[in-house]
């Protein structure tokens, strides 16, 4: 018999709020975290603006030499999350029973250019011991295991821009089929590194307008590419009968997942939308719904004209060409966080069924004729939700959707 599998944790750090409240908070009031980029020296890039968290100190001071930014985001947003859930692992929960999966695009990038440029200047004999083990995708759920015990089992995934919402998927399945008691899953990200992010720039993919208010601008007719954005995104995800026995709070319940491919091109979806479709109608069918009962859908939305085109296209599909389902996108807030945005894009839809309101996608003044959806335009809305949806498309034909619903 199938588990039920719910939602008893959050975490986030964000350009918008360094924990899950402060974070949905700013998605409440409409706010954005982007501005001059203060990471590195744009002086000679087309692109000078990014989502950049603030104010952030990683606790362990002595920890942190040891851990690129990514890291430091993803233990902190995850131990939030345990925190939030009243878990222990080897009190309330086996650590066999406990794991971890952490998602990203990048993984450690700003240690890689740094040591190259320290090889460069220095000679290759003092590069870091620490390179390799600060680096490699998988880093971020071992750090995050170490920190919070789990034993489960601990694994990254890395499909670009679905990869947080894929970590989310995949860990509702590993609770549903019986082989964890309580996964933390979600996604980190700290791409702020200069030849990364020229790499981002060359390839046109980042808006070029100097407007903090008018860069991050998904289905706008006068879009012209994403805002990267750094930060971390954790849920709980544990079995319902765990959580009862242990008088967990719930806040909502995940009932559904899709995960598809569309084996087309490097980094542009099929044009077709028949990919983003299926992973929609993949994850509505496990939910046993019909469309029309979702309430929200969070889209991928990233602000590029190809992306927010076949989005549309592919919520059409499944929806209905006059679907009425709103849709919103808060990367118009928090930029583009690449592998962790289906992490904090998962917090936003669970806050969303909790408090009943659809968060607005800001910054949407010229309606494009092209799209035609709800889009929720620059102020959000009061709304009782049952069942809520998250969108995230990454580069390579990556397609990951889930449905969560309001628990009863």
């Amino acid at each position: 018999m199938y588990k039920r599998v719910v939602v008893t944790g959050m975490g986030a750090v964000t350009p918008i709020g360094n924990t899950a409240d402060k974070f949905w908070i700013s998605i409440t009031e409409g706010k954005h975290g982007i501005g001059e980029i203060t990471h590195f020296d744009t002086s000679e890039l087309k692109v000078k603006l990014g989502a950049e968290v603030k104010n952030f100190v990683y606790e362990n001071r002595r920890g942190a030499v040891r851990m690129d930014r990514i890291s430091q985001f993803g233990v902190t947003a995850a131990a939030a999350s345990v925190k939030d859930s009243g878990l222990i692992s080897g009190e309330n929960i086996d650590p066999y029973r406990f794991g971890v999966i952490c998602g990203t695009g990048i993984g450690g990038i700003i240690t890689i250019e740094n040591e190259v440029r320290k090889a460069k200047d220095k000679g290759i004999t003092r590069v870091s011991a620490l390179l390799v083990p600060m680096v490699i995708p998988n880093i971020p759920a071992g750090n995050i295991a170490i920190a919070l015990n789990t034993k489960a089992g601990s694994h990254g995934i890395v499909t670009a821009c679905a990869a947080g919402t894929h970590s989310i998927g995949e860990a509702f399945r590993s609770i549903k089929h019986g082989y964890a008691d309580a996964i933390i899953a979600g996604g980190a990200e700290a791409a702020f590194a200069p030849v990364c992010f020229s790499g981002f720039v060359n390839m046109t993919a980042l808006s070029t307008r100097c407007d903090p208010d008018r860069c991050s601008t998904p289905f706008d007719k006068e879009r012209d590419g994403f805002v990267m954005g750094e930060g971390a995104g954790f849920l709980i995800l544990e079995g319902l009968e765990h959580a009862k026995a242990r008088g967990a709070k719930i806040y909502c319940e995940v009932v559904g997942y899709g995960d598809t491919c569309d084996a087309y091109h490097l980094t542009a979806s099929s044009p077709d939308g028949e990919g983003a479709a299926k992973a929609m109608k993949m994850a509505i069918d496990e939910a046993g719904i019909k469309p029309g009962q979702v309430d929200y859908i969070n889209a991928h939305g990233t602000g590029t004209q190809h992306n927010d085109l076949v989005e549309t296209k592919a919520i059409k599909m499944v929806f209905g060409d006059s679907a009425k389902v709103p849709v919103s996108s808060t990367k118009s807030m928090t930029g583009h966080l690449l592998g962790a945005a289906g992490g904090i894009e998962a917090v936003v839809c669970v806050k969303a069924i909790i408090d009943g309101f659809i968060p607005p996608t800001i910054n949407l003044r010229v309606p494009d004729e092209d799209l035609g959806l709800d889009y929720v335009p620059n102020a959000g809305r009061k709304k009782e939700l049952t069942y809520a949806m998250s969108n995230s498309f990454g580069f390579g034909g990556h397609n990951g959707t889930i449905v969560f619903k309001k628990y009863i």
